[in-house]
């Protein structure tokens, strides 16, 4: 079981590479991108049998991937001290998060939307009490660590996009089908967890 000292070791290493939507299609890449910053906060929180992991499922009505899995995040704002901080300001406007001990910070990942996102990685302090803003999230659910860095649970799919096929990376829970950026960033952990 995975605790949260390997997590803090394993974010403390050398970051690797920026990770990309485009890894798994390589030939979609585009020659120059601009991208914007954003970030997603990657919310561990204790559970019955360990440690698991905040997700949401995106309001239908949402113009960038809506009713996809995704960590809470978004955009920077200039008015956000930090990535920390955004990511925080997110989680509480989203879900209701109030507090949050940052444990480590992920490589980036690039968005084929044309974000540089910056996972931040950290602990749930206090009670948390779910709440949804229903203006960006439809649903709220935890799944465990443990089974989202499982190798074997990570699969590669395809579908078409602009006419071409597409392959990107996939963990399906129960109804739950996690995908694209959300998938790679937690592969990114999980490369990153297998290292030290």
């Amino acid at each position: 079981m995975i605790g949260v000292a390997q997590i803090r070791a394993a974010l403390a290493a050398p970051h690797p590479p920026a990770s990309s939507d485009f890894d798994y299609a390589p030939d979609l890449r585009p020659a120059r991108q601009k991208l914007r910053p954003a970030a997603v906060l990657i919310a561990l929180m204790q559970g019955k049998n360990g440690l698991e992991v905040i997700l949401t499922r995106r309001a239908a009505h949402l113009r960038n991937h809506p009713g996809q899995v995704a960590f809470p995040g978004g955009k920077v704002e200039r008015s956000d001290p930090s990535l920390w901080a955004a990511a925080l300001r997110e989680a509480k406007e989203e879900i209701g998060l109030q507090a949050a001990e940052p444990l480590g910070v992920l490589q980036g990942h690039r968005s084929i939307t044309g974000f540089e996102i910056s996972p931040q990685v950290g602990l749930v302090t206090g009670r948390f009490i779910p709440r949804p803003d229903p203006s960006e999230v439809e649903e709220i659910f935890n799944v465990p660590l443990d089974f989202l860095l499982e190798p074997r649970h990570m699969q590669l799919h395809s579908r078409p996009w602009q006419g071409v096929e597409r392959g990107y990376l996939a963990i399906p829970y129960g109804p739950h089908y996690i995908w694209g950026a959300s998938a790679r960033m937690i592969r990114n952990l999980a490369d990153r967890m297998r290292a030290v």
